[in-house]
């Protein structure tokens, strides 16, 4: 069985790549952090080329695509650090107008926490009780519910919008890998670079099979859909994107701890991720009963 990415598979991410790196690049994610607002202009440029109607059917405007592509389309986002409810808006297009154009802002519950309420056009779930905490990441204002609201539609957005979590955090966990590639080439000491030193070697290549594997869960699990193999690639996509972060600050040493510095925010985002759609005690939880 052939699990390579076909052309047009190819295609989609490159073409979601480029998009990101035109409309989201280091200047555009500094100024989303310091200002803190969602930037509709790029939700509404997002809508218009498709990321948001990628799986509704051509009939109804949409791309006519399945989980697979969308699984690629959001490790480009999570590559990128693209902030927003992304996956509920994706979840709700088709059922709320103006989702899937981008128009519309649309975030959900999930578990104990909702995301971006006050910047949302609609919520769909019961947000009743809900307080602001704060988010150790700029990029995601959270609020908390009394309660955990994990029932009926709700459920199966979960378990989706898990899968889509896991691959933002595969996109991010090779993001990071790149970055601390990148600077044990450049980064030099005693006269060599550092990636020369078997020290750094080695965390670069940990980070690599980290990355890896938990890309081939999350593909294998966007075909199949099964909600046990859907949480399986979710712990290892949250274990890599963490840990990857966490590496990536070592090989950059002092300097990655700064605020200059983009490792932080990937290693926050990570860690926000992981605790929403499915977190890891729910997830181990699934692995268990299933086992």
């Amino acid at each position: 069985m052939d699990f390579r990415l076909t052309d047009d598979q190819r295609a989609l991410k490159k073409g979601v790549r480029e998009l990101l790196e035109r409309r989201f690049d280091r200047d555009a994610l500094r100024a989303a952090v310091d200002g803190g607002a969602l930037d509709r202009g790029l939700w509404r440029e997002l809508g218009a080329a498709g990321f948001f109607a990628l799986r509704l059917p051509e009939e109804a405007g949409g791309v006519g695509l399945g989980l697979p592509e969308a699984v690629l389309v959001f490790e480009e986002a999570g590559r990128a650090l693209l902030p927003g409810p992304l996956i509920a808006t994706f979840s709700a297009a088709g059922q709320v107008e103006g989702a899937a154009e981008g128009e519309v802002v649309v975030t959900a519950p999930d578990g104990g926490l909702v995301e971006w309420l006050e910047e949302a056009d609609v919520v769909t779930g019961d947000v009743t009780g809900a307080v602001p905490v704060r988010s150790v990441d700029p990029l995601t204002p959270l609020h908390r519910l009394p309660g955990p609201v994990v029932a009926g539609a709700l459920r199966r957005m979960t378990t989706t919008g898990a899968l889509l979590s896991a691959a933002e955090q595969v996109g991010s966990a090779s993001r990071t890998t790149e970055t601390a590639v990148e600077y044990a080439r450049t980064r030099k000491q005693f006269g060599q670079p550092i990636g020369a030193f078997q020290a750094v070697k080695h965390l670069c290549a940990r980070m690599l099979v980290r990355t890896e594997v938990a890309r081939a869960a999350v593909y294998a699990a966007s075909v199949t859909g099964d909600p046990v193999e859907i949480a399986g690639a979710k712990l290892l996509a949250d274990e890599a994107a963490v840990d990857c972060a966490r590496d990536c600050l070592q090989v950059h040493g002092g300097m990655g701890f700064t605020w200059e510095s983009d490792v932080h925010l990937h290693l926050k985002r990570a860690w926000v991720r992981a605790e929403r759609w499915l977190p890891r005690a729910r997830l181990e939880e699934m692995e268990a009963a299933a086992l």
